[in-house]
């Protein structure tokens, strides 16, 4: 029990460090591109309305921060882009496990979903607009329609491709139904899975800002049409970086530790740290 124990704390101090490096990776990269955006502008190749230094836009950024815009934008905007990845996550699967299942009906949706997964989300926006209006529900519709297909083929992919002698060997030890399905494929399958959850959520952020700055009155995307119509670059580029942390943060710290937590549990990494 002690060492149980031992081990639980062991691995949780681990994944505490694990995380602190990637903070600071994240906080060295910053501070480095900082310093090269800073060199540019002191080379004077921009004029500094085009190009303002990174003291001017911490400035924007601070003006931004006090008034209470950035911070409800980013609330909104993140609020938005769980409900329509969670949207999408459980109408891909479930379409994806179809898929499988009816194997003309997995075809079919193959091919469809390809040709619709290489669509530009931006261009669902003026459908959006016309067919649902100018609210949340418009713009989750592009957000779930550009990342909904990425779910549905991974799920697709990789229960299909997994190999047949491990359906075989559990079935000759017993397993069936859906103890072989959650204890075989669903492990199996898992590298696949979780490529295909990377690619969802990176698909549906793009499509989120995109819609957002044509769409919405208030979130990240607002702010950047409301930096261009008042010409304020300042703003622009720290909304910008704001997306891009963003991003870059809940790749890493959400996708990327998930992704190890599942392989690590279920056997599939290949080493040992």
């Amino acid at each position: 029990m002690m060492q149980q124990q031992q081990k639980t704390t062991e691995a949780r101090r681990k994944n505490g460090n694990t995380t602190i490096n990637d903070l600071a990776s994240i906080a060295l990269f910053l501070a480095a591109f900082g310093a090269a955006w800073q060199v540019v502008y002191l080379a004077g190749l921009f004029p500094a309305y085009s190009l303002p230094s990174p003291i001017s836009v911490a400035k924007s950024f601070a003006d931004l921060a006090s008034e209470g815009s950035l911070g409800t934008g980013i609330a909104v905007t993140m609020g938005r882009l769980a409900a329509g990845f969670a949207i999408s996550v459980a109408i891909g699967g479930t379409v994806g496990l179809a898929m499988v299942r009816f194997k003309d009906f997995g075809k079919t949706m193959s091919s469809f979903s390809v040709g619709l997964q290489s669509f530009p989300s931006i261009a669902w926006v003026p459908f959006s607009i016309l067919l649902i209006g100018y609210n949340d529900f418009g713009i989750l519709f592009v957000m779930v329609i550009s990342s909904v297909f990425s779910v549905m083929m991974s799920t697709y992919s990789g229960i299909r491709n997994i190999p047949p002698i491990y359906v075989r060997a559990a079935r000759n030890m017993g397993a069936d139904g859906f103890v072989l399905f959650r204890h075989v494929m669903l492990p199996a399958a898992t590298p696949t899975l979780i490529i295909g959850l990377r690619q969802a959520w990176s698909f549906a952020w793009h499509a989120l800002v995109g819609a957002e700055i044509l769409i919405s009155l208030v979130g990240l995307g607002h702010i950047l049409s409301v930096g261009r119509e008042l010409n304020n670059m300042g703003w622009i580029m720290a909304t910008m970086i704001v997306i891009f942390v963003i991003g870059m943060v809940v790749d890493r710290i959400v996708f990327f530790k998930l992704e190890e937590r599942i392989r690590s549990r279920w056997g599939l990494n290949q080493h040992a740290d």
